[in-house]
């Protein structure tokens, strides 16, 4: 499975990316190997994953999500009620 993610880094900003494995990805832009905006920006915190059925449509929902604007960003992870950190991620054997 496929997700569009949302992190919070450590100044506040928000970053939006896809990935197969959530809590892998996170791992990842917390040791300074994900995107560079992140590196600088540490530690990040997952506040938002939405499934997606394939790599196609996450694409298009990750370039829908960094076409919004911050408000609705924080709408969109407000109305999920995403638990954070520690979340499993069911598909992921």
């Amino acid at each position: 499975m496929n997700w569009v993610y949302l992190l919070r880094c450590a100044d506040g900003t928000l970053y939006c990316g896809w990935t197969t494995d959530p809590a892998g990805r996170l791992k990842a832009h917390n040791s300074g190997t994900g995107a560079k905006y992140t590196r600088s920006r540490l530690p990040a915190e997952l506040v938002y994953a939405e499934p997606c059925a394939n790599r196609s449509e996450a694409l298009r929902r990750e370039a829908q999500i960094k076409r919004m604007r911050r408000e609705d960003k924080l709408k969109l992870i407000a109305k999920a009620g995403f638990p954070g950190p520690g979340t499993a991620f069911p598909d992921k054997e």
